[in-house]
């Protein structure tokens, strides 16, 4: 390693890692925070502000988790499982859907401190996780076509531009050398919006158009009890994949002390995630591809990610910069998500190849059931659901949720394994 885990490199050094880091953590941002921001607000300005709203709370993230936090080398960003809740739960108005993650954050905190979360462990075998991984890419495919055909024109050109755009993005990744590989998801979107709009020209809002003033915080909490309970299932998958990171980041670098680490990073994230929540912007996560840029970059050094918080940090400072990523196509966003979700899918393939989660037809089902009950109800016409209470419309009409409650009812209960007497 250059630059070990507690080793402060040079002024010069910090800051060009600083910049790989940096431009490693934006592509995240800006595709899941105009996905989350136009989710709620159909009108270019709340949705610019949302965007600076989010990128101060990632980089000052960044830099609690460097000094305070675990105290790795770790990208921050929005948690893709909390896009599943925001999509489900968007019908129940911003102060409900911002209030569950508020509360969802003060519980994560406080199982963290606690030492609750090692309890859960149990729970989480390694087919639930693989599981639940595999859910999230599953369950977002509504929004993804609705991404790729926002423009509702051109049908056909949309979904091969979509395809070519994946298949170039795998491509990369799989020739690009060292750095190179870190940058596969920004140079797809610099690429696939240049590609855009040679094809079409449009029109690019201006960005100093009258952007109004919007608040800081919710106006009020709404504690819609349907949300919440939703949102506790994303929650638990969040845990999931903040401890994931900071244990493989660990294992790698052969920290010392991963105990403390795990619970300052997880009641952290906690914590911040009570403030997006309060702040009305999508909670944040640690993100386990960390690994490749340490591996390509050969320096481990926890301080390099303070230049990238504080640039992260900076970038929603002005406005201008952040309504520049409103240009982005949305053919373009939803090629990305699905390549970032695809990604995420094969991540709980190799999973459940590693754990050798299916060794007979049990298994199988375990795995496939959660499956197709999560993209049955992700792909039900909303109409379906209205026959239930309110209460749990949120819940039965969440697929992630409900197949995450399938895959823990198969394999703690219809076929959990008796012990040996």
């Amino acid at each position: 390693m250059k630059y070990a885990l507690d080793e402060k490199p040079g002024f010069v050094p910090l800051l060009l890692y600083g910049l790989q880091w940096w431009v490693v953590s934006l592509p995240a941002v800006v595709i899941m925070g105009l996905v989350a921001a136009r989710l709620h607000y159909p009108e270019i300005q709340p949705q610019t502000f949302y965007m600076q709203k989010l990128f101060m709370l990632t980089g000052a993230t960044t830099v609690l988790q460097v000094f305070w936090g675990h105290r790795l080398p770790l990208v921050v960003g929005p948690a893709s499982t909390l896009l599943v809740g925001l999509v489900a739960s968007v019908g129940a108005g911003v102060n409900a859907t911002y209030t569950a993650i508020l509360i969802g954050g003060l519980l994560l905190a406080l199982a963290a401190y606690s030492g609750f979360l090692s309890r859960l462990r149990y729970f989480f075998t390694s087919r639930i996780i693989a599981v639940i991984l595999i859910l999230i890419a599953c369950t977002l495919m509504p929004t993804i076509l609705r991404l790729i055909h926002s423009g509702q024109e051109q049908a056909t050109f949309h979904l091969v531009f979509a395809l070519g755009m994946v298949l170039a993005l795998i491509l990369c990744n799989t020739l690009l050398p060292g750095i190179w590989k870190s940058l596969t998801v920004l140079l797809g979107l610099i690429g696939g919006s240049y590609v855009y709009f040679l094809i079409f020209d449009l029109s690019v809002p201006s960005p100093f158009m009258d952007r109004g003033s919007f608040p800081l915080l919710l106006g009020s909490l709404d504690f819609h009890l349907g949300s919440i309970l939703s949102f506790l299932f994303c929650y638990l998958a969040l845990t999931i994949n903040e401890l994931g990171s900071i244990e493989a980041i660990g294992h790698m670098l052969r920290a010392d002390g991963m105990t403390g680490r795990v619970r300052r990073g997880a009641g952290m994230q906690g914590l911040v995630n009570m403030v997006a929540g309060g702040m009305g912007v999508i909670g944040p996560v640690d993100y386990s591809m960390s690994a490749g840029m340490i591996a390509a970059t050969g320096c481990a050094s926890r301080y390099t990610l303070v230049p990238a918080g504080i640039g992260l940090f900076l970038c929603g400072a002005f406005p201008g910069l952040v309504f520049l990523f409103f240009s982005i196509p949305g053919a373009v966003m939803g090629s990305l998500l699905f390549y970032l979700m695809a990604s995420q899918f094969a991540s709980g393939l190799a999973l459940l190849v590693e754990e050798k989660g299916i060794a007979n037809f049990n298994n199988g089902i375990t795995v496939a059931l959660p499956l197709m009950t999560g993209l049955l109800i992700a792909f039900s016409p909303p109409s379906v659901f209205n026959a239930f209470p309110e209460l749990l419309r949120s819940i039965i009409g969440n697929g992630f949720v409900m197949g995450t409650l399938m895959v823990i009812f198969l394999e703690h209960v219809m076929f959990r394994k008796k012990p040996c007497s």
